[in-house]
């Protein structure tokens, strides 16, 4: 997806989406077209021991021509300790190049609305909404991580599959036996109980980032909802209420105006959940940019490039074009 590396001499702004499992760079240069493009694994304090390694590493590699610099980073301002080291890290890193650090909820949310009302929720390995007046005005719903939170979240979908494979192993389900075989397949485990349950303890007993790995199987249940598999279907049903309570909430939190709702991560790319959660919320809004849209749209306007209209439309492209759909 990267293009082909090579010095960057002109001017260019950056932006870095930093999540739970993955956190993306993006360098963009003045007339619009990608400079280079970088990826390395999630960047949250809360979970991830080489959050400082990974986005320092990164930043490290933007060009000496950056004129600003938009992050949005997984658990900034859930603590104000991780708070600080985030910053120092990315001060120390970035030097005297401007640079703007938020939440990467807050980034999404911009960029979802470039920067008009609504309210974002995000759904990858966690799950949060944000909302926002416009105005500078902005409340978040959740985030409160995998320990007593994130419902809704790929992590949590990935967990409950599992939670219902153990029990059909173990005959405490009779009804959903239908889960089994497909859903077995999907993780390369064999569809036969008796093999399937020393199989899915020796996955359980191999995994190196438990939270990545159950997350990522909430991609199965999707595919298998779509397929018409109903006990798939019926976790992300449970998902689609756990994320209309976000949406809710966050408009309860912002009485008054108008809040229409947009989506953001991996596991709201799935048809299915995001029309189980319009039959509750009504249509979403579709994103105008992906999150890193946020990021570069912020550090344009640091930049002075005046990201207007035209130039958000233009992006969109540019971006959809790179694989970042949003």
């Amino acid at each position: 997806m990267a293009p082909e590396s090579f010095a960057v001499t002109e001017p260019c702004i950056a932006a870095i989406d930093g999540g739970g499992s993955k956190t993306l760079l993006v360098v963009l240069r003045s007339d619009g077209t990608i400079a280079d493009i970088q990826q390395t694994g999630g960047t949250n304090p809360f979970d991830q021991p080489l959050w400082r390694e990974r986005l320092t590493g990164l930043l490290k590699t933007l060009p000496t021509s950056t004129q600003a610099v938009g992050l949005g980073l997984a658990g900034y301002g859930e603590s104000a300790t991780l708070c600080a080291r985030q910053e120092d890290a990315v001060s120390e890193s970035l030097g005297h190049i401007p640079y703007s650090l938020t939440n990467d909820v807050d980034m999404a949310c911009s960029a979802a609305f470039g920067g008009e009302p609504g309210v974002l929720v995000l759904s990858g390995t966690g799950s949060m909404a944000w909302a926002s007046d416009g105005q500078g005005q902005h409340c978040r719903v959740g985030g409160w991580g995998s320990l007593f939170g994130d419902e809704g979240s790929a992590y949590q979908i990935g967990r409950d599959a599992l939670t219902l494979l153990t029990h059909i192993l173990d005959g405490r389900n009779t009804q959903d036996v239908a889960f089994l075989e497909p859903f077995s397949q999907a993780m390369s485990l064999p569809s036969d109980p008796e093999l399937c349950t020393p199989a899915l303890l020796e996955w359980y007993g191999n995994l190196e980032h438990p939270r990545s790995a159950v997350a990522a199987l909430a991609r199965h249940v999707s595919i298998l909802a779509e397929d018409g598999c109903a006990p798939a279907a019926t976790l992300l049903d449970a998902a689609a209420t756990e994320l209309t309570a976000h949406i809710r909430a966050a408009r309860r939190k912002m009485p008054g105006i108008e809040l229409p709702w947009s989506y953001a991560g991996g596991t709201l790319q799935s048809p299915f959940l995001r029309n189980a959660i319009a039959a509750q919320c009504g249509a979403p809004v579709s994103p105008l940019l992906p999150p890193i849209g946020g990021g570069l749209m912020t550090a344009a306007r640091q930049a002075g490039w005046a990201p207007d209209t035209s130039w958000i439309t233009s992006l969109s492209r540019t971006l959809g074009a790179a694989g970042f759909g949003s």
